[in-house]
Protein backbone atom coordinates (compact mmCIF):
# COMPACT_ATOMS: atom_id res chain seq x y z
CA UNK A 1 0.00 0.00 0.00
CA UNK A 2 1.29 3.48 -0.59
CA UNK A 3 2.75 5.47 2.18
CA UNK A 4 0.34 8.51 1.72
CA UNK A 5 -2.63 6.81 0.25
CA UNK A 6 -5.94 9.22 0.64
CA UNK A 7 -3.50 11.68 2.27
CA UNK A 8 -4.77 15.26 1.03
CA UNK A 9 -1.47 17.53 0.99
CA UNK A 10 -0.10 20.81 0.23
CA UNK A 11 3.56 21.43 -0.70
CA UNK A 12 5.24 25.19 -1.46
CA UNK A 13 7.89 25.89 -3.19
CA UNK A 14 6.68 23.02 -5.82
CA UNK A 15 8.18 24.41 -8.84
CA UNK A 16 11.78 23.12 -8.54
CA UNK A 17 14.35 21.54 -5.68
CA UNK A 18 13.40 19.85 -2.94
CA UNK A 19 9.46 20.79 -3.31
CA UNK A 20 8.89 19.50 -6.30
CA UNK A 21 10.69 16.23 -5.58
CA UNK A 22 8.43 15.98 -2.83
CA UNK A 23 5.27 17.00 -4.30
CA UNK A 24 6.23 14.11 -7.14
CA UNK A 25 7.07 11.83 -4.38
CA UNK A 26 3.83 12.30 -2.44
CA UNK A 27 2.06 11.72 -5.55
CA UNK A 28 3.48 8.54 -6.05
CA UNK A 29 2.95 7.17 -2.82
CA UNK A 30 -0.94 7.98 -3.11
CA UNK A 31 -1.40 11.51 -1.89
CA UNK A 32 -3.48 14.05 -3.58
CA UNK A 33 -1.20 16.96 -3.90
CA UNK A 34 -1.62 20.93 -4.01
CA UNK A 35 1.36 22.42 -5.73
CA UNK A 36 2.35 25.86 -4.87
CA UNK A 37 5.17 27.91 -6.01
CA UNK A 38 4.69 31.76 -6.92
CA UNK A 39 6.60 30.97 -10.38
CA UNK A 40 3.22 29.63 -12.58
CA UNK A 41 5.34 28.24 -15.34
CA UNK A 42 7.48 25.78 -13.17
CA UNK A 43 4.43 24.75 -10.96
CA UNK A 44 2.08 23.47 -13.77
CA UNK A 45 5.36 21.39 -14.85
CA UNK A 46 5.44 20.12 -11.87
CA UNK A 47 1.64 18.98 -12.05
CA UNK A 48 2.36 17.71 -15.59
CA UNK A 49 4.62 15.32 -13.99
CA UNK A 50 2.62 13.81 -11.37
CA UNK A 51 -0.47 13.52 -13.97
CA UNK A 52 2.03 12.18 -16.40
CA UNK A 53 2.94 9.50 -13.58
CA UNK A 54 -0.75 8.72 -12.96
CA UNK A 55 -0.63 11.06 -10.14
CA UNK A 56 -3.28 13.62 -8.68
CA UNK A 57 -1.98 17.03 -8.80
CA UNK A 58 -3.35 20.63 -9.07
CA UNK A 59 -1.02 23.27 -9.43
CA UNK A 60 -1.84 27.09 -8.07
CA UNK A 61 0.39 30.44 -8.13
CA UNK A 62 1.24 32.05 -4.98
CA UNK A 63 2.90 33.91 -2.14
CA UNK A 64 4.01 31.48 0.81
CA UNK A 65 4.35 34.25 2.58
CA UNK A 66 1.45 36.46 1.85
CA UNK A 67 -1.24 35.65 4.59
CA UNK A 68 -4.14 35.98 2.52
CA UNK A 69 -2.52 33.72 -0.05
CA UNK A 70 -1.78 31.28 2.43
CA UNK A 71 -5.53 30.96 3.79
CA UNK A 72 -6.79 30.64 0.15
CA UNK A 73 -4.80 27.69 -1.19
CA UNK A 74 -5.19 25.62 2.74
CA UNK A 75 -8.82 27.06 1.72
CA UNK A 76 -8.66 25.63 -1.50
CA UNK A 77 -6.96 22.44 -0.65
CA UNK A 78 -9.66 21.60 1.69
CA UNK A 79 -12.13 22.25 -0.45
CA UNK A 80 -11.01 20.47 -3.68
CA UNK A 81 -9.37 17.63 -1.50
CA UNK A 82 -12.39 17.19 1.19
CA UNK A 83 -10.24 17.84 3.91
CA UNK A 84 -6.44 18.52 4.36
CA UNK A 85 -4.08 15.82 5.98
CA UNK A 86 -0.57 17.21 5.33
CA UNK A 87 1.37 20.54 4.73
CA UNK A 88 4.80 21.08 3.83
CA UNK A 89 5.72 24.18 4.57
CA UNK A 90 8.84 24.28 2.40
CA UNK A 91 9.30 27.72 0.26
CA UNK A 92 11.90 29.60 0.89
CA UNK A 93 14.69 32.19 -0.27
CA UNK A 94 17.67 32.53 0.16
CA UNK A 95 18.37 36.31 1.00
CA UNK A 96 21.94 36.41 -1.12
CA UNK A 97 25.65 36.61 0.86
CA UNK A 98 26.02 40.69 1.32
CA UNK A 99 28.25 41.36 4.19
CA UNK A 100 26.00 41.18 7.75
CA UNK A 101 27.05 45.20 8.04
CA UNK A 102 25.61 45.95 4.88
CA UNK A 103 22.35 44.25 4.92
CA UNK A 104 19.34 46.13 4.29
CA UNK A 105 16.19 46.20 6.74
CA UNK A 106 14.15 45.37 3.79
CA UNK A 107 15.77 42.39 3.25
CA UNK A 108 15.86 41.03 6.77
CA UNK A 109 12.27 41.83 6.19
CA UNK A 110 11.77 40.09 3.22
CA UNK A 111 13.77 36.83 4.03
CA UNK A 112 11.94 36.35 7.56
CA UNK A 113 8.63 37.39 5.97
CA UNK A 114 8.98 34.00 3.15
CA UNK A 115 11.03 31.96 5.55
CA UNK A 116 9.64 32.47 9.18
CA UNK A 117 5.90 33.82 8.74
CA UNK A 118 5.39 31.99 5.70
CA UNK A 119 5.57 28.62 7.88
CA UNK A 120 4.10 30.20 11.00
CA UNK A 121 0.95 31.07 8.88
CA UNK A 122 0.28 27.68 7.14
CA UNK A 123 0.86 26.26 10.40
CA UNK A 124 -1.92 29.21 11.64
CA UNK A 125 -4.26 28.43 8.53
CA UNK A 126 -3.90 24.48 8.65
CA UNK A 127 -3.58 23.57 12.04
CA UNK A 128 -7.21 24.56 12.53
CA UNK A 129 -8.81 22.27 9.98
CA UNK A 130 -6.69 19.27 10.87
CA UNK A 131 -7.70 19.54 14.16
CA UNK A 132 -11.31 19.62 13.67
CA UNK A 133 -11.39 16.42 11.58
CA UNK A 134 -8.74 14.70 14.23
CA UNK A 135 -5.38 15.45 13.36
CA UNK A 136 -2.49 15.62 10.84
CA UNK A 137 1.18 16.11 9.95
CA UNK A 138 2.53 19.70 8.91
CA UNK A 139 6.41 19.75 8.01
CA UNK A 140 8.36 22.95 7.91
CA UNK A 141 11.85 23.19 5.60
CA UNK A 142 14.33 24.67 8.13
CA UNK A 143 18.15 23.63 7.76
CA UNK A 144 21.60 23.38 9.36
CA UNK A 145 21.86 26.74 8.77
CA UNK A 146 19.62 27.39 11.66
CA UNK A 147 22.16 24.85 13.71
CA UNK A 148 25.28 26.27 13.41
CA UNK A 149 26.43 29.56 11.75
CA UNK A 150 28.42 29.46 8.82
CA UNK A 151 26.68 27.71 6.32
CA UNK A 152 24.41 30.59 4.90
CA UNK A 153 23.81 34.21 5.12
CA UNK A 154 22.01 35.96 8.01
CA UNK A 155 19.06 36.75 7.48
CA UNK A 156 18.54 33.19 6.19
CA UNK A 157 20.09 31.43 8.94
CA UNK A 158 18.52 33.30 11.94
CA UNK A 159 14.96 32.68 10.15
CA UNK A 160 15.77 28.81 9.46
CA UNK A 161 16.71 29.13 13.49
CA UNK A 162 13.25 30.90 13.87
CA UNK A 163 11.98 27.97 11.99
CA UNK A 164 13.26 25.08 14.41
CA UNK A 165 11.84 27.16 17.53
CA UNK A 166 8.61 27.66 15.49
CA UNK A 167 8.14 23.63 14.87
CA UNK A 168 9.22 23.32 19.01
CA UNK A 169 6.46 25.71 19.93
CA UNK A 170 3.83 25.14 17.76
CA UNK A 171 3.84 21.44 18.78
CA UNK A 172 3.64 22.03 22.20
CA UNK A 173 0.75 24.88 22.02
CA UNK A 174 -1.15 22.56 19.63
CA UNK A 175 -0.81 19.82 21.85
CA UNK A 176 -3.78 17.45 22.70
CA UNK A 177 -5.01 18.43 19.22
CA UNK A 178 -3.07 15.13 17.20
CA UNK A 179 -1.79 17.63 14.79
CA UNK A 180 1.90 16.82 14.71
CA UNK A 181 4.51 19.83 13.65
CA UNK A 182 8.67 19.08 12.85
CA UNK A 183 10.95 20.61 10.65
CA UNK A 184 13.72 18.69 8.26
CA UNK A 185 17.31 20.65 8.15
CA UNK A 186 18.97 19.90 5.04
CA UNK A 187 22.40 20.28 4.43
CA UNK A 188 24.07 21.19 1.24
CA UNK A 189 21.38 20.31 -1.43
CA UNK A 190 21.86 20.97 -5.25
CA UNK A 191 18.68 23.17 -5.93
CA UNK A 192 18.34 26.36 -7.57
CA UNK A 193 18.98 28.22 -4.86
CA UNK A 194 22.45 26.44 -4.82
CA UNK A 195 23.01 26.43 -8.46
CA UNK A 196 25.76 29.02 -8.52
CA UNK A 197 27.81 27.56 -5.88
CA UNK A 198 27.34 24.07 -7.98
CA UNK A 199 28.38 25.40 -11.54
CA UNK A 200 31.00 27.31 -9.90
CA UNK A 201 33.01 24.09 -8.81
CA UNK A 202 32.08 22.43 -12.14
CA UNK A 203 33.43 25.15 -14.07
CA UNK A 204 36.71 25.24 -11.60
CA UNK A 205 37.07 21.66 -11.87
CA UNK A 206 36.69 21.31 -8.31
CA UNK A 207 32.91 19.38 -7.87
CA UNK A 208 34.69 16.57 -5.76
CA UNK A 209 35.39 19.06 -3.16
CA UNK A 210 31.85 19.58 -2.52
CA UNK A 211 30.16 18.59 0.63
CA UNK A 212 33.84 17.79 1.54
CA UNK A 213 33.20 19.08 5.48
CA UNK A 214 30.52 16.02 5.95
CA UNK A 215 31.38 12.47 7.01
CA UNK A 216 29.60 11.18 3.63
CA UNK A 217 32.21 13.48 1.56
CA UNK A 218 29.16 14.61 -1.26
CA UNK A 219 26.43 17.16 -1.33
CA UNK A 220 22.83 15.77 -0.83
CA UNK A 221 19.89 15.84 -3.85
CA UNK A 222 16.23 17.28 -3.49
CA UNK A 223 15.07 13.68 -3.57
CA UNK A 224 17.06 12.80 -0.45
CA UNK A 225 15.21 15.23 1.32
CA UNK A 226 11.84 14.35 -0.09
CA UNK A 227 12.21 11.37 1.56
CA UNK A 228 12.56 12.49 4.86
CA UNK A 229 9.39 14.60 4.05
CA UNK A 230 7.48 11.70 3.12
CA UNK A 231 8.25 9.63 6.38
CA UNK A 232 7.32 12.89 8.16
CA UNK A 233 4.25 13.23 6.48
CA UNK A 234 3.14 9.51 6.84
CA UNK A 235 1.54 7.75 9.71
CA UNK A 236 5.12 5.89 9.93
CA UNK A 237 6.06 9.05 11.63
CA UNK A 238 3.27 9.03 14.02
CA UNK A 239 5.19 9.76 17.35
CA UNK A 240 7.52 12.29 15.67
CA UNK A 241 6.77 15.34 17.03
CA UNK A 242 8.53 18.85 17.65
CA UNK A 243 11.48 17.95 15.95
CA UNK A 244 13.97 19.12 13.69
CA UNK A 245 15.69 16.85 11.85
CA UNK A 246 19.26 17.32 10.27
CA UNK A 247 19.40 15.44 6.71
CA UNK A 248 23.01 16.78 6.08
CA UNK A 249 25.26 13.96 5.78
CA UNK A 250 26.28 14.09 9.08
CA UNK A 251 27.51 18.09 8.98
CA UNK A 252 25.80 18.98 12.08
CA UNK A 253 27.14 16.37 14.12
CA UNK A 254 30.66 17.53 14.63
CA UNK A 255 32.50 20.83 14.73
CA UNK A 256 34.66 22.62 12.40
CA UNK A 257 37.54 20.56 10.88
CA UNK A 258 39.99 20.49 8.00
CA UNK A 259 39.87 17.20 6.24
CA UNK A 260 42.51 15.17 5.76
CA UNK A 261 44.11 14.72 2.37
CA UNK A 262 44.81 11.64 0.88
Amino acid sequence: MARLEGKRTIVTGAGSGIGRASALLFAAEGAAVLAVDRDAEAVAETVRRIEAAGGRGIGLAADAGSEKDIADFVSHAAETFGGLDVVFANAGVSGGLTPLLEQPVSLWEEVLRINLIGPFLAIRHAAPLMAAQGGGSIVCTASVAGLRANAAGAPYSASKAGVISLVQTAANALGGTKVRINAICPGLIETGMTRPLFDGARERGTEDRIGQLNPLRRAGQPEEIAAAALFLASDESSYVNGQAIAVDGGLSSTHPFAPSRR
